[in-house]
């Protein structure tokens, strides 16, 4: 990558990525539900990096310009949403099976939190994008979490946007509070996760119903 990038180029074939990434995931998503069976999935999301942040990462972590493009690893992320924290082993799995992009390495900070009590399971891919130069091998993030550990993890990108990263004392001891709530509050879910899926498959039947009645 050279010192002075044309952005608009260089990031086009990230949102390329995102966007490709972003169908096979929902993909996944559908089949599960056309039988009938409890989606892992709940929702994804995709974005590309802006360049403010790639530029601000790379001064961080003493990145070179030229090596942007293979130590960042998230400037192409993808976040799946679920509702039960075995969803996201099952969806690591499945991610892991597929041969249309290559897993590269994976990070588990449910088992192994973060010091602020960050949770979440990331997967590095090397995902193959077509372009008008030819094919490109591009590095992308995959973050798979329930929705209480989104719920948590936004809230603490906000404060970390607000305070530059230094998040007072205090907030960042309620703010590890609050993660050890929301791991139990899976943990309680976990429970009566058999219920929940019958309720939901319950629901999705007599929704399936109205519509062929409604036809």
């Amino acid at each position: 990558m050279a010192d002075n990038p044309n952005w608009k180029t260089f990031l086009a074939p990230y949102r390329q990525v995102v966007e490709e990434l972003i169908v096979k995931l929902r993909g996944m998503q559908l089949q599960y539900e056309i039988e009938s069976k409890h989606s892992p999935i709940e929702s994804v999301a995709g974005r590309v990096k802006p360049v403010s942040s790639i530029l601000d990462k790379a001064k961080r972590k003493q990145i070179a310009a030229e090596d942007i493009e293979e130590k960042i690893q998230d400037i192409a992320g993808v976040r799946v949403l679920c509702q039960f924290v075995d969803d996201i082993y099952t969806i690591a799995e499945l991610l892991r099976s597929r041969h249309d992009f290559e897993v590269i390495e994976e990070k588990d900070y449910i088992r192994n939190k973060k010091e602020s009590g960050y949770r979440s399971y990331h997967v590095i891919i090397r995902h193959p994008v077509a372009t008008i130069h030819g094919y490109k091998q591009l590095i992308a993030e995959i973050q798979i979490r329930t929705l209480a550990m989104n719920f948590w993890a936004t809230n603490e990108h906000s404060l970390n946007y607000k305070y530059s990263g230094e998040i007072p004392d205090a907030i960042q001891a309620r703010l590890k509070k609050a993660a050890e709530a929301a791991f139990r509050l899976d943990g309680e879910m976990a429970k009566i996760k058999d219920e929940v899926q019958e309720a939901q498959w319950i629901f999705h039947q007599l929704k399936s119903q109205q519509h062929r009645k409604g036809e």
